[in-house]
């Protein structure tokens, strides 16, 4: 049993750019999802599934992974910010701009997972969730 599911997820990720892998499954969860739509939508991974494996027991999603041109990484930095034993939350205004705006944040709300623009935008703050560039 994983303590911190999501960071799981991040490593998954971290790990198979860097060996430029074209796919990575993860173990299937709502947030997880979330998570994925949003990093689809900021151009950070091409595409992802839900399926389940044959003879598995649970779903995985499958995330196709993008790179540039010349195959070099478009995710070029992943971390976890709000872990299970340190949580942080921030306001809409104290949202922070990685890299001075080029990155991500996503950020848990109240009206779902959003990238940290679109919080802004709607003018809601939460719980910080991961950020990259």
């Amino acid at each position: 049993m994983l303590s911190d599911p999501i960071a799981d997820m991040l490593t998954r990720i971290r790990n198979a750019t860097r060996t430029h892998k074209e796919t990575v499954d993860v173990p299937a969860s709502k947030f997880k999802e979330e998570l994925a739509k949003v990093l689809v939508k900021e151009g950070y991974v091409a595409s992802y599934e839900r399926t389940r494996p044959e003879g598995a027991k649970f779903d995985v999603l499958r995330l196709t992974l993008k790179y540039g041109e010349k195959r070099e990484q478009v995710i070029k930095h992943i971390e976890r910010v709000s872990r299970p034993g340190r949580r942080a939350y921030v306001s809409a205004e104290n949202l922070p701009r990685v890299q001075r705006g080029l990155g991500v944040a996503v950020v848990s709300t109240s009206k779902g997972l959003l990238a940290d623009r679109d919080a802004r935008k709607q003018g809601v703050g939460g719980e910080v969730v991961c950020i990259l560039w």
